[in-house]
């Protein structure tokens, strides 16, 4: 039993004996008092399997002979924390009160610690973000390019102006052969065709609207029109008046020279251009009375304005057209007395009386 239990303390130092070869998780096993800087360890290797008291006081001296030798030849090393445990015994640790670590010293500004007066621990600098973005637009904008395009010159007159000034543009168009027939005082597609002849002729667009460089040009190469050119009679000469016209208050009206007559007692008041209805709607002969006025009428069967209307058979009247001055004689009427002259026959309508006279003929 004796021997058996002394095998037994034996196995016991193996499995448990801190100072020789212990097993693999034993820091001392394979460490520096085996095989380590200070050479081998004979004494422990060799008292593995003693008793477990014996194998204690061993290897205790061996230790403390092999840290003597070693200290005397390697001088003032660095102080192994083991070899000290080995020959002072491990006394037990102070109680301590668990407190709290003091804070770092914090940098002063100028990077050094400051070990006298606490320094406020500084705000953290925020970190820089991105400044805000505006959110994209559903259809951004381009940038607006300069125009390379030279300005358009400022336009005076176009299609459907009137005035004195359409009149002496037209008298001066004249003047120059790109104008063939009296002013009318109306800006009609006749009169936008003389501009455009002008403007082609001298080499610029044809537009057929009269713009500051057009008027400044057609007036530097004409003169100022007289009272005449700028109201003449008639486009064409006035008809040897009917004898029935001769006497009283009369509207004496020519088929063949297209002219009416404004005649009082066989004097010539005033002239003016007329045309005539269609051969489908042509204007009736013969002589009638005006029998009633109206100044800004409107044809109900045709809705059409007949401005300044002097009725004088049914639904025949002598009156302003606007077509009549536009395109002269490509058009016809219902079977009205066209005039083209605003002017003429708004005169003419002031002067002119219910019970008048009406001769129209060949």
């Amino acid at each position: 039993m004796a021997g058996m239990a002394r095998r037994n303390m034996g196995n016991v130092g193996v499995e448990s004996d801190v100072y020789g070869n212990g097993g693999d998780g034993d820091p001392y096993g394979n460490g520096p008092y085996s095989n380590g800087p200070y050479g081998s360890a004979p004494s422990v290797q060799g008292h593995r399997h003693g008793g477990a008291s014996r194998g204690r006081r061993t290897a205790t001296a061996t230790a403390a002979g092999v840290l003597a030798i070693a200290a005397l030849a390697a001088g003032c090393g660095p102080q192994d924390p083991a070899a000290d445990a080995l020959k002072q015994p491990t006394a037990p640790a102070p109680a301590t009160t668990a407190t709290t670590a003091p804070a770092a010293p914090s940098p002063t500004e100028d990077g050094k610690a400051d070990d006298t007066t606490p320094t406020p621990t500084p705000t953290p600098t925020p970190t820089p973000t991105e400044p805000p973005t505006a959110p994209p637009s559903a259809s951004p904008t381009p940038a607006p390019r300069p125009s390379t395009a030279s300005p358009q010159p400022e336009v005076l007159m176009r299609t459907g102006s009137e005035g004195p000034r359409v009149r002496e543009l037209q008298a001066r168009l004249r003047q120059i052969g790109h104008f063939g027939r009296n002013p009318t005082g109306y800006y009609g597609t006749v009169t936008a065709e003389a501009v455009r002849s002008f403007q082609v002729r001298r080499g610029t667009e044809g537009t057929g609207e009269t713009d500051a460089a057009t008027w400044q040009k057609l007036r530097a190469m004409t003169r100022t029109p007289t009272a005449d050119e700028l109201d003449p009679p008639t486009e064409r000469p006035v008809a040897k008046p009917d004898e029935r016209c001769l006497t009283g208050r009369v509207l004496c009206i020519s088929k063949k020279s297209r002219t009416l007559a404004w005649m009082i007692d066989g004097r010539l008041v005033s002239a003016m251009d007329v045309r005539f209805g269609s051969e489908y709607t042509p204007t009736r002969e013969g002589e009638f009375k005006v029998f009633w006025k109206s100044r800004d009428h409107v044809s109900t069967l045709y809705d059409t304005p007949m401005p300044y209307a002097l009725f004088f058979s049914g639904g025949q009247a002598v009156h302003y057209s606007a077509d009549f001055a536009a395109n002269g004689y490509a058009g016809a009427s219902h079977g009205c007395v066209n005039v083209r002259d605003r002017k003429k026959v708004a005169a003419l309508f002031d002067q002119v009386k219910n019970g008048d006279k009406v001769v129209i003929y060949w």
